[in-house]
């Protein structure tokens, strides 16, 4: 568990999920696997948010972990996201992952149901017993409707050996430096908000889990090299120089800007959702095109679909 846990740093998008005409498209997922991991990101995290997991079935997204773990073949670890609102599907989730040879588990708060601390508890550990595998709690209160609190995480780290971590999704600085402070050192926090990654990295955070990995997969792994080698002044100018890219994924649910803007770079042939998420409007579209042509990675005037592949 020591070996895989170590490898658990870096930048690790959570990948968008490809459908085509309804259906998932697994041979475009499996070529942005490879994408990433030919644009030096440092681990692949399958079923995040902005894979739209709540809109896939079980056997989709078991599929999509298959996938990733196939082309990844041990280049980079992959992070399988197996939690759901229900123990029964999380539990099949989890079981899969387990089989299929994903590296880590990362297991959300259950969402629309806003339990309690003890309930969340008693989830999480009914969870990390099925497998030897390490696992992190995705903490996301602006979906899931509650918190995760210090004392929970601490009760989890005593209770659960294989409990490494979480990917933290909300403004709250604080609670990194608090985790460190009390789950020591080693404790693993992934951000999850683009706009706090520099920070959060900078107080002790060891790695990304952003949507926006999905467009720029080489700048980011750049800035958590940069973090690392204590070049704080290169990891800053990246931050800088992300930081439009940033704000872009939320002006709109993500990942209604993230599919379109992979749309027109050619990451993506189709930029498609499931209802109930549904793709760009014309105004958003045109101010998405701006960001990118400031950002350098579409030529301007660029008509839709002539977007260069990043």
């Amino acid at each position: 568990m020591t070996d895989r846990a170590d490898r658990l740093k870096g930048s690790m998008p959570p990948l968008v999920t490809p459908f085509r005409n309804g259906e998932v498209d697994y041979d475009a997922y499996a070529k942005l696997v490879s994408f990433q991991i030919e644009n030096g990101t440092h681990g692949i995290l399958v079923n995040g948010t902005t894979a739209e997991p709540s809109t896939l079935s079980v056997e989709e997204r078991n599929r999509l972990v298959d996938v990733a773990i196939q082309v990844a073949a041990k280049r980079v670890p992959v992070v399988a996201a197996t939690g759901t609102q229900s123990l029964a599907d999380s539990k099949r989730l989890t079981e899969h992952a387990a089989r299929a040879g994903a590296d880590a588990l990362l297991i959300v708060t259950p969402y629309f149901i806003r339990p309690p601390q003890r309930g969340l508890v008693a989830y999480y550990l009914e969870l990390a017993s099925i497998s030897a595998l390490p696992w992190m709690v995705y903490h996301i209160p602006g979906r899931a409707a509650v918190n995760v609190t210090i004392e929970t995480l601490k009760e989890l780290s005593e209770r659960s050996p294989t409990f490494v971590g979480m990917k933290h999704a909300v403004n709250d600085l604080a609670l990194v430096s608090e985790c460190l402070a009390r789950l020591g050192s080693g404790f693993k926090v992934f951000v999850g908000l683009e706009d706090l990654s520099f920070p959060m990295m900078a107080v002790g955070a060891c790695g990304l889990m952003n949507a926006v990995g999905n467009l720029q997969p080489r700048i980011l792994a750049d800035l958590c090299e940069a973090v690392w080698s204590n070049d704080l002044a290169r990891a800053r100018a990246l931050h800088h120089r992300l930081f439009e890219l940033n704000q872009a994924v939320f002006f709109d649910t993500n990942p209604i800007p993230i599919k379109y803007m992979m749309r027109r770079l050619g990451l993506l042939e189709a930029n498609e959702h499931r209802l109930p998420m549904v793709p760009a409007t014309a105004d958003l579209e045109r101010r998405l095109d701006g960001v990118l042509e400031r950002a350098q990675l579409l030529e301007r005037g660029t008509s839709a679909g002539q977007g260069q592949r990043a």
